[in-house]
């Protein structure tokens, strides 16, 4: 590279990211391929569009590598067989009652477009709160998705600190959401998508899954998957999938027409030209994902997040909702299982931040993780009293350093670390 200052930063970062244990629930390698894909001359092509229609001359190869991308993501998720095939193949050319679009940017726009293809505008939008571990894009009030439609809010139980199905339901069928978002991005335990299609059905809503999270897992046959149950599921590309970031649309093929909705929302309601070498990249993860060693690392993934959630236990530490059944371990550092005036009343000073004896805030714990060399991220817990900026608790993952080849044995040596550094913060 030329460009010497650029060439530094690169080369600054992958130092970084060698040099560190990533436990960033959100993060992951993608593979040597996938970033040549990515860096490829694909990105010089413009493809306003959809293949066969594209607003450009020169995108039959482009049209090419979209219908692959395509034809590789259904293949993944199982959508070319069983109850998903399609019983009229002329309909779409991979004879499967699910449609895909390959073209969303990220997954937050994906997300953004299925609710301005299918929900009206005012309308309600039903999703978990931030606090309980939902995701911005899911009609918060801080994101535009919560600006345009109207947020219906639900939370895990304050106690259990899981999913209250029957709570969800008469949430529902009093609220009477256009949509129901299920699929989170701080929420560890396993989710019933069933219960979820019988509360969406019972409100007479159309159920969306954000598996953004869970992909990897599900695709790895290592964690249900929603397809049978639900309308429209959305996910990016780059967490437990472990591939290039962006995003993907599957929604059901039938009477609705759907896909088509969400496809003009996406062009021209939302994006220009989609980015064709991001796709490309997308492409070569979704036919790395089909090789049995996916499987084994999907597996591996939940095991070794498993492991760290039972050894921080064992230290005493407080992790929401009692263990994990995904890549992903939540830990309330400021609470830790009291209550929050026997915290108040013990509160000192850590800097800028209020830090209660034997109390860490999840931005305290970020920090001095960081400097031990553990990456990991401040987020907030069920109940949170804090501030989003200086919440109660870390998120932890293990998707990034099981593609490292780390097992049960490391996360234990990683726990132990996590621990000694927590609890060796000096006042």
């Amino acid at each position: 590279m030329k460009d010497l200052q650029i060439k530094k930063l690169i080369d600054a970062e992958k130092k970084r990211q060698k040099s560190v244990i990533n436990l960033i629930a959100s993060e992951n390698y993608c593979s040597a391929d996938s970033l040549e894909a990515l860096g490829s001359v694909f990105d010089n092509k413009y493809a306003e569009g959809y293949p066969g229609a594209r607003y450009y001359g020169g995108n039959q190869v482009v049209d090419q590598l979209e219908l692959l991308a395509q034809e590789r993501a259904i293949k993944l998720f199982g959508l070319d067989k069983g109850e998903h095939v399609e019983k009229f193949s002329d309909k779409n050319p991979h004879k499967s009652k699910w449609h895909v679009n390959v073209q969303p940017w990220s997954g937050a726009n994906a997300n953004l477009a299925v609710y301005l293809g299918l929900a009206p505008i005012g309308s309600k939008i039903m999703g978990m709160a931030l606090t309980s571990g939902g995701h911005l894009s899911h009609a918060q009030k801080v994101s535009i998705t919560g600006k345009v439609w109207e947020p219906v809010t639900y939370i895990v139980d304050p106690e259990t600190e899981v999913l209250d199905y029957d709570y969800v339901e008469e949430l529902a069928k009093s609220e009477k959401p256009a949509i129901i978002v299920a699929g989170f991005t701080a929420y560890p335990r396993e989710v019933d998508w069933k219960r979820f299609r019988k509360i969406a059905d019972e409100a007479g809503a159309l159920l969306m899954v954000d598996m953004s999270h869970l992909a990897g897992l599900i695709a790895g046959k290592a964690y249900p998957s929603p397809f049978p149950y639900a309308d429209v599921v959305t996910t990016t590309t780059h967490k437990t999938l472990r591939g290039p970031r962006g995003a993907m649309i599957f929604s059901r093929i039938d009477s609705r027409e759907l896909y088509k909705k969400i496809d003009k929302a996406v062009f021209p309601g939302l994006q220009g030209g989609p980015h064709e070498s991001q796709i490309a990249g997308i492409a070569v993860a979704l036919k790395e994902a089909t090789d049995a060693k996916f499987k084994s690392y999907a597996k591996q993934v939940i095991k070794n997040a498993k492991v760290l959630a039972s050894e921080l236990q064992k230290r005493g530490w407080h992790v929401v909702a009692d263990g994990t059944d995904s890549h992903m371990v939540l830990v309330d550092t400021w609470m830790n299982g009291e209550k929050v005036s026997e915290i108040a009343a013990r509160s000192i000073k850590h800097g800028e931040m209020a830090l209660g004896a034997g109390g860490i805030p999840g931005k305290v714990a970020e920090l001095e993780l960081e400097k031990a060399g553990i990456i990991c991220n401040k987020n907030t817990v069920p109940g949170e009293k804090r501030s989003p900026f200086d919440p109660s608790g870390i998120r932890l993952g293990t998707p990034a350093e099981t593609t490292r080849g780390k097992k049960e044995a490391d996360f234990k040596k990683i726990a132990e670390k996590i621990d000694k550094v927590l609890k060796g913060i000096k006042i």
